[in-house]
């Protein structure tokens, strides 16, 4: 896939000292434990993400900076959210978490975490009519989080490029071009196999997210794609015509509701929150999607230790089959958005 930015290669690797391989020079000095989840009904594949997370290969943007390296872990499983209609409900899903870590040998407290407030936001997406923007892989939403009630803080922008290919990802310059901050993150996203529990699959996103003030725009009409070209060169490229307008999409704002559960800890220095929530529509409340997500931030892939990873990934596919009855495999929260009025854009999801 061409993407809008020019990068040009650079004849030096990066120096990645411990990239994560499937194959050593030589052996670990402690034998890994065995981390397969124990017999189910179903068997799980023998797939691994833990030693082949691909590496980008070195390059640098139009401005003669490297391009960006992938610096999170962060899976994801999509749920029913017919199950979940409390706060309690939320937690509840932590003992589906704790069998599955037991199984793997992870480490998984609830302590502390009942006294961790709800978190509420409202996100909206914006796209041309004729889902230009989610058909070329770009998400562009706004979300802004509530406190007892109330919208607190700016707004946030949050735009995104997300693709299986990894050097696609990592090509596409999502840098804005504004003289406020922002904050640019790489994330590899592992998800469960669309067709069937027990496997696994990845996609690569490349966001950027600021507050809305840093733009440095007043009264512009943010409705005009033109304008958002202006912020995000990389958009360049699905311009048809000037004074194309973009819209709220599936004419709908959507109420984010997120529970920090608990913490899991894969040994060897490797630990990641846990969260459950889901995505309803505003006013009508209207259930959509839910989720369960972990994160495992890291500078260096040295961080990542392989028999944690092995550990991470067997929790992981423990997890599928520990919550058959909520998980939701061919979804995601974007995609059913897109989805809501019936009119299903193609994706790279």
């Amino acid at each position: 896939m061409k993407t809008n930015s020019t990068v040009r290669r650079s004849n030096n690797k990066p120096p990645l000292k411990a990239e994560l391989r499937t194959k050593t020079n030589s052996p670990p000095k402690t034998k890994a434990p065995k981390l397969v989840p124990p017999a189910t009904v179903n068997t799980p594949e023998k797939v691994s993400w833990a030693g082949r997370v691909p590496s980008v290969k070195p390059g640098v943007y139009d401005d003669g900076l490297p391009i960006h390296q992938v610096e999170y872990l962060a899976c994801k499983m999509m749920l029913k959210p017919n199950h979940f209609d409390s706060r309690k409900s939320l937690f509840a899903f932590a003992d589906i978490v704790e069998k599955a870590a037991k199984e793997t040998g992870v480490k998984f407290s609830t302590k502390g975490f009942k006294k961790v407030p709800l978190k509420l936001r409202e996100v909206l997406f914006v796209d041309t009519k004729d889902f230009r923007l989610y058909n070329e892989a770009f998400i562009l939403r706004r979300r802004i989080p509530y406190e007892d009630g109330f919208p607190v803080g700016d707004p946030e922008v949050v735009f995104k490029f997300r693709h299986p290919d990894i050097q696609a990802a990592a090509e596409t310059d999502v840098r804005p071009r504004i003289l406020g901050k922002h904050r640019v993150k790489f994330k590899c996203q592992v998800l469960p196999l669309k067709e069937k529990l027990g496997g696994i699959r990845l996609l690569f996103s490349h966001n950027v997210q600021f507050p809305r003030s840093q733009m440095g725009m007043g009264g512009e009409n943010m409705l005009n794609f033109d304008n958002w070209i202006k912020v995000f060169p990389a958009l360049g490229r699905l311009r048809k015509e000037a004074n194309e307008q973009v819209e709220l999409v599936s004419n709908t704002i959507i109420e984010e509701v997120l529970q920090d559960i608990g913490i899991l800890d894969f040994g060897q220095g490797v630990k990641a929150k846990t969260d459950v929530g889901i995505w309803r529509t505003r006013g009508e409340h209207r259930a959509l999607i839910g989720e369960f997500a972990f994160q495992i931030r890291f500078k260096d892939r040295k961080e990542l230790a392989l028999e944690a990873m092995q550990r991470a990934e067997a929790f992981f596919i423990a997890m599928q089959y520990a919550a058959k009855d909520y998980i939701a495999l061919k979804a995601t929260k974007t995609g059913v958005m897109y989805r809501l009025l019936g009119n299903p854009p193609n994706s790279h999801e």
